[in-house]
């Protein structure tokens, strides 16, 4: 599991040293309810919210009933009760300190002669170490909790290339899952996205009449395409 840092990234254009980083892993703290918690993403269901506190034994036990019910699909499932599950094993391996240990932990919890595996385990706790910017989507449902499976399996910056493409691309979560294979075998994200019809950057966008006729106008008068424009304000704004 990864916490506090940036991953891996990527630098396209330009010099890395002329962009600041770019967060493509947890911030905060494991088991916090940053989006869970939040009454604008999830509205009254925040304050149902749970934090997993992996240095509290009572929390650790917790998150193990957590990971049972989730792994076992003993209740209702939607978007925010996995991320709720995804928090209970993120939260239950740093308790531990192991995968194998957390699945033995939750496995205890389990009726009859059910168990939690570690590959379960290690998947949600990825979904968990998203950067926030991902997670929001999924407590929105624009992003699929089985898709933000395979988009955590995808490190540095793709990651976020890849969320943003489900959003814009409309891939299925078996496009996500080949895209994500095919990276993590050594394609290009461009490559990959590609084979799915996809165009890495393409988007659309709504804007006010004034900002689309100033916008063409500019466009026009420079020579280049409006894409170039919105690129080069976007750049100036992160100086």
């Amino acid at each position: 599991m990864t916490d506090d840092h940036t991953g891996d990234r990527r630098t396209r254009d330009g010099d890395p040293g002329n962009e600041p980083p770019i967060p493509t892993d947890r911030k905060s703290p494991v088991g916090a309810p940053v989006i869970r918690g939040d009454e604008s993403i999830t509205g009254t269901h925040a304050r149902q919210a749970v934090q997993f506190d992996p240095d509290d034994p009572d929390s650790l036990a917790l998150a193990a009933e957590t990971v049972a019910q989730f792994a076992t699909g003993s209740v209702d499932e939607d978007h925010l009760y996995m991320l709720r599950g995804a928090a209970a094993c993120a939260a239950l391996v740093r308790g531990v300190g192991s995968y194998k240990t957390a699945a033995e932990r939750a496995s205890d919890q389990v009726e009859g002669d059910g168990t939690v595996t570690v590959s379960f385990i290690r998947k949600w706790a990825r979904v968990h170490d998203l950067p926030r910017s991902v997670r929001r989507q999924v407590a929105l449902g624009e992003i699929a909790p089985s898709a933000a499976k395979h988009i955590a399996r995808v490190g540095g910056e793709d990651r976020l290339l890849l969320a943003w493409a489900v959003l814009d691309g409309d891939l299925t979560v078996r496009d996500v899952r080949q895209v994500a294979s095919q990276v993590n075998d050594g394609a290009s994200i461009e490559h990959a996205l590609g084979d799915c019809d996809v165009t890495l950057g393409r988007l659309e966008l709504t804007l006010p009449a004034s900002a689309y006729r100033d916008l063409r106008r500019r466009a026009s008068l420079e020579g280049v395409d409006p894409g170039t424009i919105v690129a080069d304000a976007l750049g100036n704004a992160r100086e």
